[in-house]
Order: structure tokens, then C-alpha cells, then sequence
């Protein structure tokens, strides 16, 4: 055996960090239902304790065994199939013209009410952005246009400390108000981040004092003194005075570009299996980027249960939508004025593209990859076949933490 491979240490993984360091986190930290069952989900995706198969060549008699995956959307092993049937979706909806990448932000000091609100506070969010995106492109001052656009959910930084914003990916251009021609934004150019960011931050306020007089919001922990009307109009008298942070990137060289990219963003969790760089003495060390200091690559270290706690902060309450369409991409639009806007501007090609729904994960594998795992990886000829149905083994068995250099 080559010594420089048997030496090669293996990839350290979230869920290592839970199956070491999840019980006692647990016992000593109080946690609501979708946390619990999110961390036991990580904790045994793709091991005996959920199933799996045997397969073995019709060939050679080579077998395998794979263990099935546990599909909850914060796990960092989930995401690469379904992230790749969206976007094969999204395809279709391309328009060819620019397309611009806006960033929404909330102030700090909004952090810990929306930590203890998160689907009120992310709802507003979304409110908020996409109605003083709509109501600015419509104003013939700006665009005059219908647009439409893909907004994407974000909870964290890179070194895991609660950060909501949002991500929206807009064509530049959109469908003129009679629906009769596209009407394209100034090259290079969308709308002013100022005016836009001053809209977003007057209508997520108001929706904001909204939610408080109508008792949405709740006040415990360190924001307790919040429930008191005088202390929260002194809070929001604050952030109206605050610059809201609202940016526009530069357009994209190309639509099929805006695929690519987008698929960094959309089914991205707060921290993914490579950026972990070890586990020791109880420590967890990872990579992050730290933009406050021109975009340089770091190391972070942090005790394992914090590092679990800040991991936790961005499990997501049950059933809430993390990626919406809005405008002309909005599912009531799509087949109607995404359409026109697809005619007009000479781009039908898309359209007939078969669904990826229908998709089984062996073709999408191998239009990914080139690897196809029907066939067997030991003789190359034969075909894997089904010989046996491993039923799920209920906990998940212990796992060595592991480190990479």
C-alpha cells in the first residue's frame, strides 16, 4: 500500500462534531423540536442507522453498499442533487440580457429581535426587499417595467454569527407596463442603491411597528426590555437614522453565468463539510473569509459547543421558504409574461426543456459527473443490480472525529 494514502488523514464532517459533541449539548441546552430532529438528521445521514441497499455487478459479482441520505436541507451532504435539479428547472427561465445581484441587509441591531422572530422578522425581510424592488422598477422614473426576480434567504457570516440577509438575482430589464415590449435597464446599471435601500428600510420599519402593535413579536431573553413601548420606539428611532446597507453587484458576462453562480447561493447551508479543517481538544477549527479585513482567508477556532450553538442559530423554523419568486418569475407569471418577455426578446429555446422532476438521481449523477453508478466501478462492464434492502438500524452508530491538515 502506498504510505503517502494510508497516512491521508479524511475529511472531517458537521456531523462528527454532533455525534461527539451533541449529547452533551443537548442535555445541558434546552432545544425545540426542529433542532433536535435536524442535529439527529446530520447525525445519521448516510450511515446504517437510516437504511440503505446492497448492489452487486452482474459481472464480476463486485458488491456495494450505500446508505441513504437524510434530505433534511441543513444538512451539509444533502444538497448537491437537489441544488442541481433547481437550477436544471431554472434554466428555462432564463431571459438573454444582464442580470444583477442585489444584497438586502438588516442592521445589527436587529440581530437578537429576529433571532427570537425568525419567520416574522425573515418574513418582513422578504416583504420589504420585494416590495420597494417592484414598486422602483415600475416608477418610469427608473425602469417603468415590470421585473421579476429570485430572492434567497441567508442567516449567517462566514464565521456562523447570526447575519439575515437577502440575495436577489433580477434580469435587467423588464416587461413594460402594457405587456407589450421589454424595456432594458441602462447598461450596467439598475436602480439607485440609495433610493432603494432608503424604500427597503421605510417599509420593513413600518411592517416592523406593525408587527409589534399587533403582539407578532416576542420579547424574551436579553430583548426583554424591548416589550416596553418607550425602549422599542427608542430602538427604531435608531435605525431610522441608520444607513441601511443595500448594494448592487456589476451585471453578469452572460445569463448561463447567472446558473452557475446562482448555485452557490441557493441550497447553501451555514457552513459546508470543506471548510472544516479539524477537531481537537475539543476545538473546532474551520476556514472563513473575513471581509472586514479586504476578503482574506482565516482560520477560526472555536469550542465545540459554540460552535454548535452559533451552527444551530440558522436551522430554519418548519415549512418557511427560503428561495421565493417575485414579478414576472412569481409561479402565476411564469408561464404567461415570463413567456412574452422570452418571445420578445427572441429566446424560445428554453421553453420545451424537459422537466428534471422525472429525473432519477443515477442520470443527474452522471450529467454532473460522467460517473455512472449503474455500472460497476471494478470491472466497468457489468451493471450494479439491487440484491438487498437494508432497513433502517434505528441510532446512529458512533463515528471517529477526524481532521484534515
Amino acid at each position: 500500500m502506498d504510505s503517502s494514502k494510508k497516512n491521508t488523514p479524511a475529511q472531517v464532517e458537521v456531523a462528527d462534531i454532533f455525534c461527539q459533541f451533541g449529547p452533551a449539548y443537548r442535555e445541558s441546552h434546552p432545544l425545540p423540536m426542529r433542532m433536535l430532529k435536524t442535529m439527529s438528521a446530520i447525525e445519521r445521514c448516510r450511515t446504517a442507522a437510516l437504511g440503505g441497499h446492497v448492489d452487486q455487478c452482474d459481472s464480476c459479482g463486485y458488491l456495494r453498499i450505500s446508505y441513504n441520505s437524510c434530505r433534511n436541507r441543513h444538512c451539509p451532504k444533502c444538497q448537491s442533487l437537489v441544488k442541481e435539479k433547481w437550477l436544471a428547472a431554472r434554466k428555462r427561465d432564463l431571459l438573454p440580457v444582464e442580470y444583477f445581484h442585489l444584497v438586502f441587509t438588516i442592521p445589527d441591531l436587529l440581530n437578537p429581535l429576529a433571532l427570537r422572530n425568525q419567520r416574522v422578522v425573515y418574513d418582513l425581510l422578504f416583504k420589504a426587499a420585494s416590495e420597494a424592488l417592484l414598486a422602483l422598477s415600475k416608477d418610469p422614473k427608473h425602469l417603468g417595467a415590470e421585473i421579476g426576480f429570485i430572492s434567497i434567504l441567508h442567516t449567517w457570516g462566514q464565521n456562523l454569527i447570526d447575519h439575515p440577509h437577502l440575495h436577489c438575482l433580477v434580469p435587467g430589464g423588464g416587461l413594460s407596463l402594457k405587456g407589450q415590449r421589454w424595456i432594458s435597464s441602462r447598461g450596467g446599471f439598475f436602480i439607485p442603491v440609495k433610493v432603494l435601500s432608503r424604500l427597503f428600510r421605510g417599509k420593513f420599519l413600518f411592517y416592523l411597528k406593525q408587527a409589534y402593535r399587533g403582539g407578532k413579536l416576542k420579547f424574551i431573553g436579553e430583548i426583554r426590555s424591548l416589550g416596553d413601548t418607550r425602549k422599542f420606539q427608542m430602538i427604531m428611532d435608531e435605525l431610522y437614522r441608520q444607513e441601511w446597507v443595500t448594494y448592487c453587484k456589476p451585471p453578469f458576462r452572460s445569463a448561463q453565468y447567472v446558473i452557475e453562480y446562482l448555485g452557490r447561493y441557493t441550497h447553501r447551508v451555514a457552513i459546508s463539510n470543506h471548510r472544516l479543517v479539524k477537531v481537537e481538544d475539543g476545538k473546532v477549527t474551520f476556514r472563513w473569509r473575513d471581509y472586514g479585513d479586504d476578503h482574506k482567508n482565516k482560520q477560526m477556532t472555536l469550542e465545540a459547543i459554540e460552535f454548535i450553538r452559533r451552527f444551530l442559530l440558522h436551522i430554519l423554523p418548519n415549512n418557511f421558504v427560503k428561495i421565493r419568486h417575485y414579478g414576472l418569475l412569481s409561479n402565476r407569471n411564469r408561464k404567461t409574461k415570463l413567456r412574452r418577455c422570452q418571445k420578445i426578446l427572441g429566446n424560445t429555446s428554453n421553453q420545451g426543456q424537459q422537466s428534471t422532476e422525472s429525473v432519477g438521481w443515477e442520470e443527474l449523477l452522471f450529467e454532473l459527473t460522467g460517473i455512472d453508478p449503474r455500472i460497476c466501478p471494478c470491472c466497468k462492464k457489468g451493471q450494479m443490480v439491487t440484491r438487498e434492502i437494508l432497513p433502517p438500524q434505528g441510532h446512529a452508530p458512533p463515528r471517529k472525529v477526524r481532521w484534515v491538515a
